[in-house]
């Protein structure tokens, strides 16, 4: 028997934490983090990482088990979630897998391709690369070895654009070639996943107020803190959105105002993206929320039965 997993995913700001601490208090569940910044400690505030109260209210998975400067990927993610998992349903409850980070729930649902690993020397080359040439050269250069990979990423996705080129570098294969022969065919587990869709302006209008509330709540100080703790400005996470911009702000490199007003743009493009990519996904299920969260909660409760 395949254990049963309930998938929240959705675009950012759609509201997945609370639909899935609602879903969790009544289906007997615990919730796994499917995110790729929340995983980090002292990175709270931009990531929108569930408060204290909300995980005392429901036990969360995933939360703050790296340190900034360690890396975290798609394949660290399906394992540390399988140990979660398995932990879940021994003790009887039920897995609710609530994210945005739709490689990370491909690479859970159906496995991993079989790519060649990390190459330090190639990689810090390219990040060399990006630093005098610019990601729009990086994205130019895959488009000729990879055009599929690269008609599928945005400039700003930096991490993707290397990794995409490590890969042909490496192999001498195109990511997007080992995608389609692999399929991600593999299913180690019985899903119900459902994708929170509501009507752009609202979404938008969201992702605006949440930015907004960031930099009340101390955003900026988050940032700085973290900076003369020693975090690298070009690290993982503080080049993710809302906390690069930030930085860009503390260096003098842009004004307070352009600071919000990229986070917000970067943030419904990063939304607009994470939407390309779930459509894309045959297993989906699109509600739409909040209207029919009723729905999710109805769906969820017999597929636990």
């Amino acid at each position: 028997m395949k254990p049963k997993i309930l998938v929240i995913a959705g675009p950012t700001g759609s509201g997945k934490t609370e639909l899935a601490i609602s879903l969790a208090k009544e289906l007997k569940g615990e919730i796994i983090c499917a995110d790729s910044l929340t995983v980090y400690r002292s990175f709270n505030i931009g990531t929108a990482k569930p408060t204290l109260e909300q995980r005392h209210s429901i036990p969360h998975h995933l939360l703050d088990i790296f340190e900034p400067t360690e890396s975290f990927t798609a394949a660290d993610f399906r394992t540390a979630s399988a140990n979660a998992i398995n932990d879940i349903v021994m003790r009887g409850k039920n897995p609710i897998i609530a994210g945005g980070a739709g490689l990370y729930l491909r690479t859970l649902l159906r496995g991993l391709i079989d790519a060649p690993g990390e190459n330090t020397e190639l990689r810090n080359e390219l990040r060399r690369r990006l630093e005098k040439e610019g990601a729009e050269q990086l994205l130019l250069e895959l488009g000729k070895v990879d055009p599929e990979t690269a008609n599928r990423l945005h400039q700003n996705n930096t991490n993707r654009i290397i990794r995409a080129l490590e890969v042909f570098y490496s192999s001498g294969i195109p990511l997007s070639q080992m995608q389609a022969r692999h399929q991600f065919s593999e299913t180690p587990y019985n899903s119900l996943q459902f994708c929170l869709n509501m009507p752009r302006n609202l979404l938008y209008e969201r992702i605006n107020k949440r930015t907004e509330m960031m930099i009340a709540a101390g955003l900026i100080d988050e940032v700085e803190n973290l900076l003369k703790q020693g975090v690298p400005a070009d690290s993982k996470p503080l080049q993710a959105i809302g906390y690069k911009e930030v930085t860009s702000y503390l260096s003098g490199l842009i004004d307070r105002e352009q600071m919000i007003n990229l986070i917000k743009q970067n943030s419904r493009n990063f939304a607009k993206r994470q939407l390309t990519w779930f459509r894309k996904e045959p297993d989906m299920h699109w509600v739409a929320y909040p209207e029919n969260s009723a729905t999710i909660s109805s769906a969820a409760a017999k597929f636990f039965e």
